[in-house]
């Protein structure tokens, strides 16, 4: 599979409120951050912080209130419709929870995002390239019952990966995981940036798995609090444990 340049993402005062009952709740608070391409971005902070709802509005899962997402050259907070839809093909999501169809095989959930697209036959193909590149050559007719954990999120990350996306957003990916296979999984997204050359902005409470990343940003009621570069030299989990020490 052929390497490509990952994307560049920006966002200015970005707003998303969402209302409980009475409450209004803001998720996302005037944020504006800027993403390097071919970054591993960890968004970290407690429940509640925004990092999910910040994946969702860059991913055009959720719509903001207010603010603009740039990714490359496309103004996502304009796009409508058709051109909405073209843009989510371009991005690639894995979630905590693998989402994967029970009644599927492995490569039939691989295939599954793209079946409404032109190309059918080399489909197929693809998906087997990526099973073996997250090292699941030969699980291609198991169901996803017949899997661990761990290699059902493998499965998710080759879905994610089927329409070559430039950006790959990852919501608690290890969460559900020991942490030894959570680190495996890391492991496989870092390898595979290296490859492919995406763009991964990656949501986690775990320290260890954002100690890894090239930079750390952390939120607090929908806005950055931290925003450290964890490529400088100084070791990686000493950075993190600096960065996240709660302000006196």
């Amino acid at each position: 599979m052929d390497a490509t340049t990952g994307s560049t993402v920006r966002t200015a005062g970005l707003v998303r409120q969402f209302r409980t009952g009475t409450e209004q709740l803001t998720a996302v608070d005037d944020m504006s951050l800027e993403i390097t391409a071919g970054s591993v971005v960890a968004l970290t902070g407690p429940s509640g912080s925004g990092k999910s709802t910040l994946l969702h509005l860059i991913g055009a899962i959720e719509q903001a209130d207010q603010g603009t997402i740039t990714v490359d050259d496309v103004e996502v907070t304009t796009l409508r419709r058709a051109a909405l839809a073209r843009y989510r093909q371009r991005v690639g999501f894995v979630f905590q929870r693998y989402h994967l169809l029970p009644a599927l095989t492995v490569l039939d959930n691989v295939i599954a995002p793209v079946l409404p697209r032109r190309g059918h036959a080399g489909h197929a193909t693809r998906a087997r390239d990526l099973l073996e590149a997250v090292g699941l050559a030969g699980r291609e007719r198991a169901l996803p019952a017949q899997l661990s954990g761990g290699q059902q999120q493998r499965v998710a990350i080759a879905r994610a990966l089927m329409g070559a996306p430039r950006l790959l957003l990852a919501d608690e990916p290890t969460g559900n995981l020991d942490s030894t296979t959570g680190a495996q999984i890391l492991d496989l997204l870092l390898d595979l940036r290296d490859q492919h050359g995406m763009t991964i902005l990656l949501a986690t409470h775990e320290r260890a798995i954002a100690a890894r990343c090239d930079r750390l940003i952390r939120l607090g009621d929908g806005r950055i609090v931290e925003d450290v570069d964890l490529t400088e030299g100084e070791d990686p989990a000493d950075t993190y444990a600096r960065a996240t020490q709660p302000r006196m």
